[in-house]
């Protein structure tokens, strides 16, 4: 290792890198990390390519004139050999080849580098408007001068005198210069995190990649974290050898930002939760705070996760139940509501689809995928037609965002932006959800001045109504099975209505339920939440949806992970999100598919689950293991609805 970076670990957590210790160096700075070790009771020799080596104190051995040819080892240092073959055991070596000036500011702000002997380094050279440089970065070495060049860098004056003297080791680097060879036996390397060595170089150079630009793409010399803050200079001056010249016209590469490296907790931000990602709240958070909900964030939304002071389980198995018997309420505002309007808006909803949505009659609905470029699915929800040229797109609450900016790119790029206008309105309504047999009772007593009939709001329709004096829209859509309507009404109106629901559905035994609790629901009936069930390469015909894609037999491979339900035997516990289908070929497992979601159904009595399977459409009733953590538990795959398959609740 460097040895600055042995007196770092030394200096600043009081590490010593080792017992007995080699310093290779062929300058003075290399004696002060000498001294300081030898101080930490280490038994340290100095290996100094010059044969003028400076007076040490003490009992640390210096050799003079050697150089460390090779070291030995196998996944740690044991000894080193020297030039003249000499071995001494260590577990410890340190190099110490010099310093380069950090002049990165100085040649992005179009400074031109000079050589200097004196440092064996590039140094700034013609001054440069508004830049000054001193100290270190000017190539200086002993306090005095790096005090006094600031100075100077300040105020435009040369230093008073009476400036600190130069004493001892620091006073000055006298380095020679040691840079590597050609044609060394072994691995001489040059870049130790791109695992550059001096025959890359070589090699560079007989395919006539001698420039520097060349240099650097030809091996990736420098291109590492570091920049090439340790292995750069080292490369150059090989190279300047291998063709005949001096290291100055070899030249450097272009110094671009940053001059130092990131840190990957700068990046990171100090953990500032909201303050990077702001929380979005519900129009109703405080109501359903008074009502002892228990909040977690989904989706970048703080939602309730369950309601009541009982264990978590056992609520969010309590709420799943009710709902199946009686019904439920549910606070979906977060689901998006991006609106399409336009002369063009049928034309620009077939193509952000991928089934098709221009045909849907006004007042319907319609469930659709959009998809990437790749053809992967993005994301899924309702599409609503309210008239000829205005839509109502219903997304994902965790693709909001980015559905809308999806809306916008193409409509900016690929349509007449005169024709189309995109509005998201989903922070401007508040959508209170009631779901279950007895919901068109509860919603029959709201006095919404619409007809709830199974022919006037058929499943997958919409109307227009009103509570008090406040338009509401209301969608006869579900995502539980079960008979359900979304009620859609001013954000800041909210809380009236949703008083109103609260206190109909009190005799009518409904409760109010979380997501977790909505979670099983969906489940039960196979409704796939995008990210959790799907992955990265799910496309529609994975999730059964074949559609237009049906003729591109690359996608219809057998062995793509397509979505299946997996039943278990009875008394079994659910199966761990994330366990691995594992097939076996002879003495090897290989993982066909994994579980993407996992509950035990109070309605059904019994783990339900979902998962992604390698031609798991062409599976049912086939018998897999699933490994999680060590353990292995058979299932068998059947159709992803598990509860009322043949969709009789949904008008019931």
């Amino acid at each position: 290792m460097s040895a600055d970076a042995a007196l770092q670990y030394l200096r600043r957590f009081a590490v010593v890198p080792g017992r007995r210790i080699i310093v290779a160096t062929n300058n003075d700075s290399a004696y002060a990390v000498a001294a300081a070790l030898f101080a930490a009771e280490a038994e340290v020799t100095v290996v100094d390519t010059r044969v003028n080596a400076p007076a040490i104190d003490g009992g640390i051995v210096c050799l003079s004139g050697r150089v460390v040819s090779r070291a030995r080892g196998r996944q740690a240092v044991a000894s080193v050999t020297l030039d003249d073959g000499t071995i001494l055991a260590c577990d410890c070596l340190l190099v110490s080849g010099g310093w380069t000036p950090t002049i990165h500011l100085y040649a992005q702000a179009k400074g031109k580098l000079a050589w200097s002997d004196e440092v064996a380094a590039f140094v700034p050279g013609a001054k440069v408007d508004g830049i000054a440089v001193a100290g270190a970065a000017a190539g200086l070495v002993g306090l005095g001068q790096v005090l006094a060049s600031g100075v100077e860098a300040a105020s435009g004056q040369p230093a008073a005198a009476g400036a600190p003297r130069n004493t001892g080791i620091e006073a000055t680097l006298r380095i020679l210069p040691a840079w590597p060879r050609t044609r060394q036996h072994g691995r001489t390397w040059i870049d130790y995190q791109n695992d550059v060595t001096s025959k890359d170089i070589e090699l560079a150079a007989r395919e006539n990649f001698v420039s520097v630009e060349h240099l650097k793409r030809y091996t990736t010399l420098g291109m590492a974290t570091d920049q090439g803050k340790t292995s750069n200079l080292n490369g150059l001056a090989l190279m300047a050898e291998i063709t005949g010249r001096a290291i100055p016209e070899v030249g450097t590469t272009i110094y671009r930002p940053p001059y130092v490296p990131v840190p990957l907790s700068t990046l990171a931000g100090p953990r500032a939760g909201a303050l990077m990602t702001p929380i979005r709240r519900l129009p109703l958070e405080s109501v359903h705070r008074g009502e002892n909900a228990v909040f977690q964030e989904y989706g970048g939304w703080l939602r309730p996760a369950y309601y009541g002071n009982a264990d978590a389980g056992e609520a969010i198995r309590h709420e799943a139940e009710i709902t199946r018997r009686s019904g439920a309420l549910f606070d979906g505002s977060t689901l998006g509501k991006i609106e399409v309007i336009g002369p063009q808006a049928a034309e620009f909803v077939d193509f952000i689809y991928y089934n098709t949505m221009s045909t849907l009659k006004v007042a319907r609905c319609r469930y659709g995928f959009m998809l990437s470029e790749s053809g992967v699915v993005y994301d899924d929800g309702i599409l609503a037609r309210l008239g000829d040229d205005r839509f109502v797109v219903s997304c994902s609450t965790s693709h909001v965002a980015g559905v809308h900016m999806r809306l916008e790119e193409w409509r900016q790029d690929r349509f007449d932006r005169a024709r189309i206008q995109i509005h998201n309105a989903t922070s401007q309504f508040a959508t209170l959800t009631v779901s279950g047999p007895r919901s068109r009772e509860l919603v029959e007593t709201l006095g919404l001045g619409l007809a709830l009939d199974d022919a006037s709001l058929p499943h997958m329709a919409l109307a227009g109504g009103s509570f008090g004096n406040n338009p509401v829209r209301v969608a006869r859509v579900s995502f539980t099975g079960d008979r359900s309507y979304e009620i859609s009404i001013r954000a800041d109106r909210a809380a009236g209505l949703w008083a109103a629901m609260k206190e109909a559905g009190g005799p009518l035994g409904m409760a109010t339920i979380g997501l977790e609790a909505l979670m099983i629901l969906r489940a039960e009936k196979g409704y796939i939440v995008i990210g959790k069930d799907t992955d990265g390469t799910t496309m529609p015909q994975d999730l059964g949806v074949d559609g237009p894609r049906i003729k591109r037999t690359s996608d219809n491979t057998a062995n793509r992970k397509q979505l299946v339900g997996l039943r278990l035997a009875d008394g079994e516990p659910p199966l761990a999100t994330g366990a691995h289908a594992v097939e076996r070929h002879g003495g090897h497992k290989r993982s066909i598919g994994f579980v993407t979601s996992s509950y035990w159904s109070p309605t059904l009595r019994r783990p339900v689950a979902l998962a992604l399977i390698e031609g798991g459409s062409n599976r049912h009733g086939e018998t897999l293991d699933f490994q999680h953590l060590g353990t292995i538990v058979t299932a068998t795959i059947s159709p992803p609805c598990a509860f009322d398959p043949d969709g009789e609740r949904l008008n019931a």
